[in-house]
Protein backbone atom coordinates (compact mmCIF):
# COMPACT_ATOMS: atom_id res chain seq x y z
CA UNK A 1 0.00 0.00 0.00
CA UNK A 2 1.39 3.51 -0.74
CA UNK A 3 1.53 6.18 2.40
CA UNK A 4 2.91 8.62 0.10
CA UNK A 5 0.67 11.92 -0.75
CA UNK A 6 -1.39 11.90 -3.49
CA UNK A 7 -0.02 12.03 -6.88
CA UNK A 8 0.52 15.43 -8.61
CA UNK A 9 1.06 15.47 -12.46
CA UNK A 10 1.60 18.58 -14.73
CA UNK A 11 -0.35 18.07 -17.91
CA UNK A 12 -0.99 20.14 -20.56
CA UNK A 13 -4.14 21.29 -20.78
CA UNK A 14 -4.69 22.63 -24.35
CA UNK A 15 -4.29 18.81 -24.99
CA UNK A 16 -6.59 17.29 -22.47
CA UNK A 17 -9.94 18.33 -23.68
CA UNK A 18 -12.41 17.77 -20.42
CA UNK A 19 -9.47 20.41 -18.70
CA UNK A 20 -9.34 23.00 -21.85
CA UNK A 21 -12.96 22.75 -21.07
CA UNK A 22 -13.11 23.00 -17.82
CA UNK A 23 -11.03 25.81 -17.79
CA UNK A 24 -12.47 27.85 -20.54
CA UNK A 25 -15.95 27.82 -18.31
CA UNK A 26 -13.72 28.57 -15.39
CA UNK A 27 -12.83 31.71 -17.70
CA UNK A 28 -16.13 32.53 -18.45
CA UNK A 29 -17.60 31.87 -14.71
CA UNK A 30 -15.38 34.26 -12.48
CA UNK A 31 -13.09 35.72 -15.06
CA UNK A 32 -9.81 34.44 -13.85
CA UNK A 33 -7.51 30.90 -14.75
CA UNK A 34 -7.72 28.15 -12.44
CA UNK A 35 -4.25 27.47 -10.67
CA UNK A 36 -4.86 23.66 -10.66
CA UNK A 37 -7.41 20.95 -10.77
CA UNK A 38 -8.21 18.05 -8.64
CA UNK A 39 -9.24 14.44 -9.89
CA UNK A 40 -10.99 12.07 -7.48
CA UNK A 41 -12.58 8.66 -8.79
CA UNK A 42 -15.72 7.15 -8.74
CA UNK A 43 -15.78 3.48 -7.49
CA UNK A 44 -17.53 -0.31 -7.96
CA UNK A 45 -17.37 -1.99 -4.79
CA UNK A 46 -17.19 -5.44 -6.79
CA UNK A 47 -18.31 -7.41 -3.03
CA UNK A 48 -19.08 -6.77 0.52
CA UNK A 49 -21.92 -4.62 0.73
CA UNK A 50 -22.61 -3.14 3.74
CA UNK A 51 -20.26 -4.57 5.52
CA UNK A 52 -17.57 -1.65 6.23
CA UNK A 53 -19.27 -0.22 8.58
CA UNK A 54 -19.21 -3.38 10.59
CA UNK A 55 -15.95 -3.46 10.28
CA UNK A 56 -15.22 -6.13 8.12
CA UNK A 57 -13.36 -5.80 4.63
CA UNK A 58 -14.33 -5.37 1.08
CA UNK A 59 -12.79 -5.42 -2.41
CA UNK A 60 -13.83 -2.54 -4.61
CA UNK A 61 -12.10 -0.76 -7.60
CA UNK A 62 -12.12 2.63 -8.61
CA UNK A 63 -14.13 3.61 -11.91
CA UNK A 64 -12.92 6.19 -15.08
CA UNK A 65 -15.73 8.19 -14.05
CA UNK A 66 -14.84 10.96 -11.29
CA UNK A 67 -15.33 14.11 -10.22
CA UNK A 68 -12.79 17.03 -11.22
CA UNK A 69 -12.84 20.54 -9.43
CA UNK A 70 -11.10 23.41 -11.08
CA UNK A 71 -9.57 25.57 -8.41
CA UNK A 72 -8.23 29.07 -7.52
CA UNK A 73 -7.00 30.47 -4.08
CA UNK A 74 -8.54 34.03 -3.17
CA UNK A 75 -7.85 36.39 -0.85
CA UNK A 76 -10.90 36.74 0.50
CA UNK A 77 -12.53 34.42 2.87
CA UNK A 78 -15.32 33.73 0.72
CA UNK A 79 -15.58 30.22 -0.63
CA UNK A 80 -17.67 30.38 -4.12
CA UNK A 81 -18.85 26.88 -5.43
CA UNK A 82 -20.29 26.46 -9.11
CA UNK A 83 -21.26 23.37 -11.43
CA UNK A 84 -20.73 22.74 -15.18
CA UNK A 85 -24.27 20.77 -14.54
CA UNK A 86 -26.67 23.90 -14.75
CA UNK A 87 -28.93 21.41 -12.59
CA UNK A 88 -26.76 22.03 -9.31
CA UNK A 89 -26.94 25.81 -8.26
CA UNK A 90 -24.12 28.14 -7.59
CA UNK A 91 -23.39 28.34 -3.63
CA UNK A 92 -21.17 30.90 -1.93
CA UNK A 93 -20.52 31.39 1.52
CA UNK A 94 -17.54 32.51 4.06
CA UNK A 95 -14.81 29.82 4.15
CA UNK A 96 -14.64 30.72 8.35
CA UNK A 97 -17.97 29.56 9.63
CA UNK A 98 -18.94 26.53 7.39
CA UNK A 99 -22.84 24.86 8.37
CA UNK A 100 -23.47 21.84 6.79
CA UNK A 101 -27.71 20.91 6.97
CA UNK A 102 -27.91 17.84 7.29
CA UNK A 103 -31.59 17.85 6.50
CA UNK A 104 -30.78 18.73 2.81
CA UNK A 105 -28.08 17.12 1.00
CA UNK A 106 -27.92 19.80 -1.57
CA UNK A 107 -24.36 19.10 -3.74
CA UNK A 108 -22.44 21.72 -2.17
CA UNK A 109 -22.97 20.39 1.37
CA UNK A 110 -20.68 17.28 0.10
CA UNK A 111 -17.97 19.73 -0.91
CA UNK A 112 -18.04 21.66 2.40
CA UNK A 113 -17.86 18.40 4.39
CA UNK A 114 -14.41 17.81 2.68
CA UNK A 115 -13.23 20.84 3.51
CA UNK A 116 -14.56 20.98 6.41
CA UNK A 117 -12.88 18.19 7.44
CA UNK A 118 -9.42 19.11 6.52
CA UNK A 119 -10.14 22.58 8.57
CA UNK A 120 -10.90 20.08 11.73
CA UNK A 121 -8.13 17.95 11.28
CA UNK A 122 -5.45 21.25 11.67
CA UNK A 123 -7.45 22.93 14.15
CA UNK A 124 -7.48 26.10 11.96
CA UNK A 125 -10.20 28.59 11.81
CA UNK A 126 -9.12 31.19 9.45
CA UNK A 127 -9.27 29.38 5.84
CA UNK A 128 -8.56 31.12 2.59
CA UNK A 129 -11.68 31.76 0.56
CA UNK A 130 -11.24 30.29 -3.34
CA UNK A 131 -13.15 29.92 -6.47
CA UNK A 132 -14.04 26.37 -7.69
CA UNK A 133 -15.94 24.79 -10.70
CA UNK A 134 -17.15 21.21 -10.29
CA UNK A 135 -17.61 18.87 -12.96
CA UNK A 136 -18.66 15.44 -12.71
CA UNK A 137 -19.20 12.20 -14.94
CA UNK A 138 -19.96 9.77 -12.43
CA UNK A 139 -23.96 9.05 -12.85
CA UNK A 140 -25.65 10.93 -9.53
CA UNK A 141 -27.53 8.34 -7.10
CA UNK A 142 -26.32 5.39 -9.13
CA UNK A 143 -24.35 3.46 -5.83
CA UNK A 144 -20.88 4.53 -7.57
CA UNK A 145 -19.81 7.11 -4.99
CA UNK A 146 -20.27 10.29 -6.62
CA UNK A 147 -21.03 11.89 -3.22
CA UNK A 148 -18.00 10.36 -1.42
CA UNK A 149 -16.01 11.14 -4.89
CA UNK A 150 -16.88 15.03 -4.62
CA UNK A 151 -16.01 14.75 -0.31
CA UNK A 152 -12.75 13.30 -1.62
CA UNK A 153 -12.24 16.00 -4.24
CA UNK A 154 -12.75 18.50 -2.01
CA UNK A 155 -10.49 17.40 1.03
CA UNK A 156 -7.87 17.08 -1.42
CA UNK A 157 -8.48 20.73 -2.83
CA UNK A 158 -8.59 22.74 0.59
CA UNK A 159 -5.24 20.79 1.80
CA UNK A 160 -3.56 21.67 -1.41
CA UNK A 161 -4.71 25.21 -0.74
CA UNK A 162 -3.35 25.40 2.59
CA UNK A 163 0.20 23.76 1.10
CA UNK A 164 -0.01 21.29 3.62
CA UNK A 165 0.73 17.34 3.23
CA UNK A 166 -1.43 14.10 4.48
CA UNK A 167 -0.61 10.78 3.19
CA UNK A 168 -3.64 9.01 0.78
CA UNK A 169 -4.74 7.19 4.18
CA UNK A 170 -4.93 10.43 6.58
CA UNK A 171 -6.81 11.79 3.74
CA UNK A 172 -8.86 8.86 3.20
CA UNK A 173 -9.49 8.73 6.95
CA UNK A 174 -10.50 12.07 7.46
CA UNK A 175 -13.11 11.88 4.27
CA UNK A 176 -14.44 8.62 5.33
CA UNK A 177 -15.14 11.10 8.90
CA UNK A 178 -15.98 14.01 7.16
CA UNK A 179 -18.90 12.65 5.02
CA UNK A 180 -20.43 11.76 8.07
CA UNK A 181 -21.75 15.61 8.40
CA UNK A 182 -23.88 15.63 6.02
CA UNK A 183 -25.74 12.17 8.20
CA UNK A 184 -24.63 9.15 6.47
CA UNK A 185 -23.03 6.56 8.96
CA UNK A 186 -20.84 4.92 6.16
CA UNK A 187 -17.72 2.71 6.20
CA UNK A 188 -15.10 4.58 4.54
CA UNK A 189 -15.02 2.49 1.75
CA UNK A 190 -15.67 4.98 -0.69
CA UNK A 191 -13.02 7.45 0.15
CA UNK A 192 -10.52 4.53 1.31
CA UNK A 193 -10.99 3.48 -2.71
CA UNK A 194 -10.96 6.85 -4.36
CA UNK A 195 -7.15 7.57 -2.60
CA UNK A 196 -5.69 4.00 -2.57
CA UNK A 197 -6.67 2.84 -6.02
CA UNK A 198 -4.45 1.93 -8.77
CA UNK A 199 -5.01 1.69 -12.57
CA UNK A 200 -5.13 -2.30 -13.65
CA UNK A 201 -5.72 -3.75 -10.04
CA UNK A 202 -8.65 -3.65 -7.70
CA UNK A 203 -8.02 -3.92 -3.45
CA UNK A 204 -8.89 -5.25 -0.73
CA UNK A 205 -9.56 -2.60 1.81
CA UNK A 206 -9.12 -3.79 5.40
CA UNK A 207 -9.98 -1.12 8.43
CA UNK A 208 -8.72 -0.33 11.72
CA UNK A 209 -6.14 0.47 10.60
CA UNK A 210 -6.92 1.52 6.67
CA UNK A 211 -4.62 -0.60 4.56
CA UNK A 212 -5.52 -1.52 1.04
CA UNK A 213 -3.85 -5.10 -0.74
CA UNK A 214 -3.85 -5.83 -4.57
CA UNK A 215 -6.37 -8.23 -5.53
CA UNK A 216 -5.31 -9.31 -9.08
CA UNK A 217 -8.51 -9.96 -11.27
CA UNK A 218 -8.86 -12.64 -13.56
CA UNK A 219 -8.16 -12.35 -17.24
CA UNK A 220 -10.60 -12.63 -20.03
CA UNK A 221 -13.24 -11.32 -18.09
CA UNK A 222 -14.07 -7.97 -17.55
CA UNK A 223 -16.54 -5.75 -15.01
CA UNK A 224 -19.90 -4.76 -16.72
CA UNK A 225 -21.60 -2.05 -14.86
CA UNK A 226 -25.64 -1.28 -16.04
CA UNK A 227 -27.26 1.40 -13.99
CA UNK A 228 -31.42 0.08 -12.89
CA UNK A 229 -31.71 4.20 -13.37
CA UNK A 230 -33.73 4.28 -10.18
CA UNK A 231 -32.22 6.94 -7.91
CA UNK A 232 -31.28 6.49 -4.33
CA UNK A 233 -29.88 9.50 -2.75
CA UNK A 234 -29.21 7.55 1.13
CA UNK A 235 -28.62 11.19 2.69
CA UNK A 236 -32.26 11.87 1.72
CA UNK A 237 -33.81 8.37 3.26
CA UNK A 238 -33.41 6.01 6.60
CA UNK A 239 -33.01 3.42 4.93
CA UNK A 240 -29.40 3.01 5.47
CA UNK A 241 -28.73 4.44 8.48
CA UNK A 242 -31.56 2.07 9.76
CA UNK A 243 -29.45 -1.00 8.48
CA UNK A 244 -26.72 0.68 10.09
CA UNK A 245 -28.25 0.74 13.40
CA UNK A 246 -29.44 -2.90 13.09
CA UNK A 247 -25.95 -4.23 12.79
CA UNK A 248 -24.97 -2.17 15.51
CA UNK A 249 -27.78 -3.68 18.01
CA UNK A 250 -27.11 -6.92 16.82
CA UNK A 251 -23.64 -7.29 17.38
CA UNK A 252 -24.83 -6.28 21.34
CA UNK A 253 -27.08 -8.70 21.69
CA UNK A 254 -24.80 -10.70 20.42
CA UNK A 255 -22.11 -10.22 22.98
CA UNK A 256 -24.48 -9.79 25.83
CA UNK A 257 -25.50 -13.37 24.64
CA UNK A 258 -22.16 -15.06 24.60
CA UNK A 259 -21.52 -13.64 27.86
CA UNK A 260 -19.07 -10.01 26.54
CA UNK A 261 -18.75 -6.92 27.38
CA UNK A 262 -21.60 -5.55 25.15
CA UNK A 263 -22.11 -1.95 26.05
CA UNK A 264 -18.86 -0.83 24.00
CA UNK A 265 -19.85 -2.63 21.19
CA UNK A 266 -21.08 -0.84 18.00
CA UNK A 267 -20.24 -3.55 15.44
CA UNK A 268 -20.26 -7.07 14.71
CA UNK A 269 -16.57 -7.91 13.82
CA UNK A 270 -15.81 -6.73 17.27
CA UNK A 271 -18.01 -9.94 18.84
CA UNK A 272 -16.28 -12.05 16.33
CA UNK A 273 -12.35 -10.96 17.02
CA UNK A 274 -13.29 -10.95 20.76
CA UNK A 275 -14.73 -14.52 20.47
CA UNK A 276 -11.97 -15.48 18.37
CA UNK A 277 -13.61 -18.23 16.37
CA UNK A 278 -14.38 -18.56 12.67
CA UNK A 279 -17.16 -17.11 10.16
CA UNK A 280 -18.58 -19.96 9.97
CA UNK A 281 -18.62 -20.11 13.53
CA UNK A 282 -20.41 -16.89 14.15
CA UNK A 283 -23.32 -17.45 11.53
CA UNK A 284 -23.58 -20.95 13.76
CA UNK A 285 -24.33 -18.33 17.02
CA UNK A 286 -25.97 -15.92 15.05
CA UNK A 287 -28.80 -18.78 14.68
CA UNK A 288 -28.29 -19.40 18.26
CA UNK A 289 -28.73 -16.00 19.82
CA UNK A 290 -30.89 -14.25 17.44
CA UNK A 291 -34.53 -15.14 15.98
CA UNK A 292 -35.86 -14.15 12.52
CA UNK A 293 -38.91 -12.27 13.55
CA UNK A 294 -38.06 -8.47 13.78
CA UNK A 295 -37.58 -7.36 16.99
CA UNK A 296 -39.29 -4.60 19.15
CA UNK A 297 -37.51 -1.71 20.90
CA UNK A 298 -38.94 -3.23 24.07
CA UNK A 299 -37.58 -6.90 23.09
CA UNK A 300 -33.97 -4.95 22.21
CA UNK A 301 -34.23 -3.35 26.05
CA UNK A 302 -35.39 -6.87 27.33
CA UNK A 303 -32.69 -8.44 26.04
CA UNK A 304 -29.99 -5.58 26.91
CA UNK A 305 -31.27 -5.20 30.27
CA UNK A 306 -31.67 -1.47 29.70
CA UNK A 307 -34.79 1.25 29.77
CA UNK A 308 -35.83 2.38 26.51
CA UNK A 309 -34.89 5.83 27.50
CA UNK A 310 -31.41 4.60 27.50
CA UNK A 311 -31.84 2.82 24.15
CA UNK A 312 -33.00 5.89 22.35
CA UNK A 313 -30.69 8.62 24.09
CA UNK A 314 -28.08 6.21 24.50
CA UNK A 315 -27.90 3.99 21.65
CA UNK A 316 -30.24 5.34 18.86
CA UNK A 317 -29.11 7.97 16.41
CA UNK A 318 -31.28 10.96 15.99
CA UNK A 319 -32.43 9.76 12.60
CA UNK A 320 -33.37 6.33 13.60
CA UNK A 321 -35.26 6.87 16.93
CA UNK A 322 -38.76 6.37 15.37
CA UNK A 323 -37.88 2.71 14.24
CA UNK A 324 -40.56 0.97 16.20
CA UNK A 325 -38.69 -2.68 14.97
CA UNK A 326 -35.17 -4.13 14.08
CA UNK A 327 -34.17 -6.97 11.53
CA UNK A 328 -30.96 -8.68 13.95
CA UNK A 329 -31.11 -12.27 13.08
CA UNK A 330 -31.44 -11.44 9.14
CA UNK A 331 -28.78 -8.34 8.72
CA UNK A 332 -25.92 -10.31 11.63
CA UNK A 333 -26.66 -13.11 8.72
CA UNK A 334 -26.18 -11.04 5.71
CA UNK A 335 -23.11 -9.22 7.48
CA UNK A 336 -21.48 -12.50 8.42
CA UNK A 337 -22.07 -14.81 5.26
CA UNK A 338 -20.92 -11.68 2.83
CA UNK A 339 -17.60 -11.18 4.93
CA UNK A 340 -16.93 -14.92 4.31
CA UNK A 341 -17.45 -14.59 0.47
CA UNK A 342 -15.05 -11.63 0.04
CA UNK A 343 -12.20 -13.75 1.70
CA UNK A 344 -13.23 -16.11 -0.52
CA UNK A 345 -13.33 -14.18 -3.59
CA UNK A 346 -10.04 -13.15 -2.36
CA UNK A 347 -8.20 -16.67 -2.25
CA UNK A 348 -10.26 -17.44 -5.95
CA UNK A 349 -7.65 -14.40 -7.23
CA UNK A 350 -4.74 -15.58 -5.91
CA UNK A 351 -4.98 -19.41 -6.72
CA UNK A 352 -6.14 -18.88 -10.34
CA UNK A 353 -7.76 -22.13 -10.79
CA UNK A 354 -8.96 -22.69 -14.29
CA UNK A 355 -12.64 -22.35 -13.21
CA UNK A 356 -11.69 -18.68 -11.40
CA UNK A 357 -14.47 -16.63 -13.33
CA UNK A 358 -17.51 -19.38 -12.46
CA UNK A 359 -16.38 -19.22 -8.74
CA UNK A 360 -16.51 -15.60 -8.66
CA UNK A 361 -19.77 -15.23 -10.31
CA UNK A 362 -21.55 -17.67 -7.94
CA UNK A 363 -19.97 -15.77 -4.91
CA UNK A 364 -20.99 -12.50 -6.88
CA UNK A 365 -24.84 -14.43 -7.05
CA UNK A 366 -24.72 -15.36 -3.47
CA UNK A 367 -23.99 -11.96 -2.61
CA UNK A 368 -27.01 -10.60 -4.69
CA UNK A 369 -29.12 -12.84 -2.77
CA UNK A 370 -28.24 -12.01 0.01
CA UNK A 371 -28.50 -8.85 -0.32
CA UNK A 372 -32.27 -8.81 -1.13
CA UNK A 373 -33.25 -11.46 1.08
CA UNK A 374 -31.08 -10.85 4.15
CA UNK A 375 -30.35 -7.14 4.09
CA UNK A 376 -33.36 -5.85 2.11
CA UNK A 377 -31.51 -3.17 -0.15
CA UNK A 378 -32.49 -4.49 -3.46
CA UNK A 379 -35.48 -3.20 -5.34
CA UNK A 380 -37.49 -4.76 -8.45
CA UNK A 381 -35.39 -2.83 -10.94
CA UNK A 382 -32.22 -4.09 -9.49
CA UNK A 383 -33.26 -7.64 -9.21
CA UNK A 384 -34.96 -7.99 -13.35
CA UNK A 385 -31.16 -5.88 -14.16
CA UNK A 386 -29.63 -9.40 -12.40
CA UNK A 387 -31.72 -11.27 -13.99
CA UNK A 388 -31.35 -9.91 -17.35
CA UNK A 389 -27.18 -9.50 -17.15
CA UNK A 390 -27.31 -14.01 -15.90
CA UNK A 391 -29.38 -14.59 -19.13
CA UNK A 392 -27.17 -12.86 -21.58
CA UNK A 393 -23.85 -14.27 -20.07
CA UNK A 394 -23.12 -13.06 -17.42
CA UNK A 395 -21.53 -15.25 -14.77
CA UNK A 396 -22.40 -13.56 -11.65
CA UNK A 397 -24.48 -9.86 -11.08
CA UNK A 398 -25.11 -8.50 -8.10
CA UNK A 399 -26.45 -4.82 -6.62
CA UNK A 400 -23.22 -2.87 -6.06
CA UNK A 401 -22.98 0.29 -3.81
CA UNK A 402 -26.32 1.20 -0.64
CA UNK A 403 -28.82 -0.31 -3.40
CA UNK A 404 -32.24 0.27 -3.28
CA UNK A 405 -31.44 1.60 -6.78
CA UNK A 406 -28.46 2.36 -8.77
CA UNK A 407 -25.69 0.09 -10.39
CA UNK A 408 -25.56 -3.86 -10.72
CA UNK A 409 -21.78 -5.19 -11.55
CA UNK A 410 -21.69 -8.09 -13.57
CA UNK A 411 -18.67 -10.04 -14.29
CA UNK A 412 -18.71 -10.63 -18.49
CA UNK A 413 -16.33 -13.35 -20.14
CA UNK A 414 -14.11 -11.40 -22.75
CA UNK A 415 -15.29 -13.28 -25.83
CA UNK A 416 -19.56 -12.49 -25.14
CA UNK A 417 -19.11 -8.82 -24.19
CA UNK A 418 -20.54 -7.39 -27.39
CA UNK A 419 -22.86 -9.69 -27.47
CA UNK A 420 -23.60 -8.74 -23.75
CA UNK A 421 -24.18 -5.61 -24.12
CA UNK A 422 -26.70 -5.07 -26.86
CA UNK A 423 -28.65 -7.79 -25.22
CA UNK A 424 -28.91 -5.73 -22.01
CA UNK A 425 -29.58 -2.62 -23.90
CA UNK A 426 -32.30 -4.21 -26.01
CA UNK A 427 -34.06 -6.40 -22.80
CA UNK A 428 -34.07 -3.46 -20.46
CA UNK A 429 -33.19 0.05 -21.84
CA UNK A 430 -34.81 0.13 -25.39
CA UNK A 431 -38.73 0.72 -24.87
CA UNK A 432 -38.58 2.53 -21.95
CA UNK A 433 -38.00 6.26 -22.79
CA UNK A 434 -36.21 7.35 -19.44
CA UNK A 435 -33.79 4.59 -19.25
CA UNK A 436 -32.78 5.11 -23.04
CA UNK A 437 -32.22 8.89 -22.35
CA UNK A 438 -29.67 8.07 -19.93
CA UNK A 439 -28.21 4.80 -21.37
CA UNK A 440 -24.84 6.55 -22.34
CA UNK A 441 -23.66 6.61 -19.08
CA UNK A 442 -25.41 3.72 -17.62
CA UNK A 443 -24.06 0.53 -19.53
CA UNK A 444 -20.33 0.13 -19.62
CA UNK A 445 -17.55 -2.11 -19.11
CA UNK A 446 -14.97 -1.04 -16.70
CA UNK A 447 -11.62 -1.47 -15.76
CA UNK A 448 -9.73 -0.34 -12.19
CA UNK A 449 -8.53 2.90 -12.42
CA UNK A 450 -6.25 5.41 -10.70
CA UNK A 451 -6.95 7.16 -7.40
CA UNK A 452 -7.34 10.87 -6.60
CA UNK A 453 -4.83 13.73 -8.51
CA UNK A 454 -3.40 17.25 -8.68
CA UNK A 455 -2.87 18.23 -11.94
CA UNK A 456 -1.30 21.49 -12.61
CA UNK A 457 -0.55 23.13 -15.98
CA UNK A 458 2.24 22.32 -17.50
Amino acid sequence: MAAEDPATRRVPVAEHPRLLKLKEMFNSKFGSTPKFYVRAPGRVNIIGEHIDYCGYSVIPMAVEQDMLIAVEPVKTHTLQLANTDPLYPDFSTTANSICIDKTKPLWHNYFLCGFKGIQEHFGLSQLPGMNCLVDGNIPPSSGLSSSSALVCCAGLVTLTVLGMRLSKVELAEICAKSERYIGTEGGGMDQSISFLAEEGTAKLIEFSPLRATDVKLPSGAVFVIANSCVEMNKAATSHFNVRVMECRLAAKVLAKHKGLQWDTVLRLEEVHSKLGISLEEMLLVTEDALHAEPYSREEVCKCLGISLEELRTQILTPNTQDELTFKLYQRAKHVYSEAARVLQFKQVCEEAPDNAVQLLGELMNQSHRSCRDMYECSCPELDQLVDICRKFGAKGSRLTGAGWGGCTVSLVPADVLSSFLASVHEAYYQGNTSRLAREKHSLFATKPGGGALVFLEA
